[in-house]
């Protein structure tokens, strides 16, 4: 068991099979997943990607700048999905935004998160780095780093990583392991460059693994064997 965990869940896993919204059935899922973990005793930070709503490759014609900094608001919105779940079942939740929208959540702020892990509160950190140009994959692997996280959890619509899309290739083979540098070298589609990158540097081990498994997330957070771990 892992004693603090940084789950990066896509927006497009909160769509569901509609694939665009908020699927209320992928919220409870998520969110009873998250509820058992805290009563264990864990810290739980979440970083919620915004393509359910929203990607900066939709911006055709426009600035990449103006795009990125709409998909930073979609995240926002599935950030306040989460903790408005979450605390419906009775467990203390803050959003922190990397863009200062104090009205609505508070700006990120690593003590006041830390503070957040010593009074049992679940945070979820939206807008992934506050900069354009950078994915929300690379706003997990920055703020596993800064709240110093046991592993980073990425919750996919697979049930791990193989060598090409299985999606499309029937043939395709699951890795059960992975350095972070095979995953470079390959270009396995797991994050960006930038995200793996950051966590070899910080040593941050990472698993893969498919939200639609049953239990999938507790059992990635309690070490047990399931998905692809990249270390």
């Amino acid at each position: 068991m892992f004693n603090r965990v940084l789950l990066k869940i896509s927006g497009e896993a909160l769509a569901g099979k509609e694939g665009v919204g908020i699927n209320p059935d992928m919220v409870e899922n998520v969110v009873s997943q998250l509820v058992e973990l805290h009563a264990k005793g864990m810290d739980i930070a979440v970083v919620v990607g915004g393509g359910n709503f929203w990607r900066g490759r939709q911006g055709i014609n426009m600035d990449r700048v103006t795009a990125d900094h709409m998909g930073m608001l979609a995240t926002i919105m599935n950030a306040l999905a989460l903790q408005n779940a979450i605390e419906k079942k009775g467990v203390p939740t803050r959003v922190q935004t990397a863009l200062s929208i104090p009205s609505v959540a508070e700006p990120y702020i690593l003590r006041k998160a830390l503070r957040h892990f010593e009074c049992r509160r679940i945070v979820i950190f939206a807008c992934g780095t506050g900069n354009p140009y950078f994915s929300t994959d690379s706003g997990a692997a920055l703020r596993a780093a800064e709240i110093k996280a046991d592993v980073l959890l990425m919750a996919k619509n697979i049930d791990g990583v193989y060598d090409s899309d299985p999606k499309k290739n029937p043939k395709a083979v699951k890795y059960d392991s992975l350095s972070y540098m095979d995953v470079i070298n390959k270009g396995l589609n797991v994050m960006d460059i930038t995200s793996v990158t950051m966590c070899m540097e910080n040593k941050i081990p990472i698993i893969a693994f498919g939200l639609n498994s049953e239990k999938g997330l507790i059992k990635a957070a309690m070490g047990e064997k399931i998905g692809t771990i990249i270390s």
